[in-house]
């Protein structure tokens, strides 16, 4: 930004200064949380032990157990899954210009689950398998995990290629999105209505959001989808800055909005597919964090985009926390603990957004 004589108005430096204090604090607050999710739980380490075994003196063998091939894995897909979810709603509801615009109202995760009830029912991949600790798996997790996502992108696709013909324009994807949700959830109760009970306990075992699921292996590929289309994002905050303001003025700017718009659509798409194809379906995070954060520091995506992403991954990560606590012994799906936080606080924000 210039100013005609030179200097910065104090404003403005306190302006910055405040938003970056904010992701600062935030930042602080997802490495105690990181650090905390790993020392609690059924078996408890305490807060020392952890931080020795991260550093990597081994204080034993048990403990080493727990922290890497355990808790570390559950709790850094968190904060994958987190950013990639805030970023992709944040993006969408900017490119949309709609506070309800989320690659969950545009029918991707409606998609997810038909292409996972698709593969336990036609595929064969719902045979129930009873482990030690007594919970159930499905027998096929990565076919699931692949038709969950070729359905998912295909949802995309959709809506890129009729948003093509009929124009680029929000409200044109947003029905888009709505037609498609109402289609492949009409779908996933199709298949449900002729499952027999293994299959119907199989698909509805795979629609609940658990972070538990991902093993390293998967962590790697979640994070390096993330980085990637996370990155590329961030860098275009300057043009949904333009297209916040409207179309014209970012034309006006030499923003192609049109490319803008279906590429921004098509990255977050594909990180919320592949975060929805392995983890399941966990609602309200890319719908509520970007609402949240634009009302502490404000709407400008220089601070708006890595500021959603730091608190996405830092309320996932508390979510499931506290979701693996709760009920201890028992684990609740981080999903439905989401939901039960989500919908009030987007139902306050309406309210409190409509008073002012």
């Amino acid at each position: 930004m210039h100013f005609a004589d030179g200097q910065v108005p104090r404003e403005y430096i306190g302006y910055v200064h405040f938003k970056i204090g904010f992701m600062c604090l935030a930042f602080i607050g997802l490495a105690l949380g990181l650090a905390f999710s790993i020392s609690i739980g059924a078996a408890g380490v305490p807060f020392s032990d952890v931080v020795k075994t991260l550093v990597g003196i081994s204080v034993s063998k048990r403990f080493d157990i727990i922290v890497w091939n355990i808790r570390m894995p559950q709790a850094l897909t968190a904060v994958v899954a987190g950013a990639g979810l805030s970023v992709a709603g944040a993006t969408m509801q900017s490119i949309l210009r709609n506070p309800l615009g989320s690659p969950f109202t545009l029918g991707i995760s409606q998609a997810a689950a038909f292409g996972a009830a698709f593969s336990v029912m036609i595929l064969g991949s719902g045979v129930m398998q009873s482990t030690n600790l007594g919970s159930v798996s499905i027998s096929n997790p990565y076919l699931t995990t692949i038709t969950a996502y070729g359905f998912s992108m295909l949802a995309a696709g959709v809506i890129i290629a009729i948003s093509k013909v009929r124009g680029t324009t929000p409200e044109v994807m947003v029905l888009t999105g709505v037609a498609l949700g109402a289609l492949f959830t009409a779908g996933t109760m199709l298949l449900q209505y002729f499952a027999d009970d293994v299959q119907l306990a199989a698909m509805v075992f795979w629609t609940f959001g658990d972070i538990a699921r991902a093993s390293w292996s998967d962590l790697g590929l979640l994070a390096a989808v993330t980085v990637i289309c996370s990155t590329y994002l961030l860098s275009k905050s300057w043009d949904y800055n333009a297209i916040d303001a409207s179309d014209e003025t970012a034309k006006g700017l030499g923003i192609r909005v049109e490319r803008v718009r279906i590429i921004g659509m098509l990255a977050a798409s594909l990180v919320t597919a592949v975060i929805v194809s392995f983890l399941g379906i966990i609602g309200f995070i890319g719908l509520v964090v970007p609402h949240m954060v634009r009302r502490i520091i404000g709407g400008d995506h220089r601070f708006l985009m890595p500021a959603t992403v730091i608190c996405g991954s830092l309320l996932l990560l508390v979510s499931d926390t506290v979701a693996r606590l709760i009920l201890m012994p028992h684990v609740l799906p981080v999903s439905v603990l989401t939901a039960f936080m989500g919908a009030p606080a987007f139902i306050y924000l309406i309210i409190r957004g409509r008073r002012k």
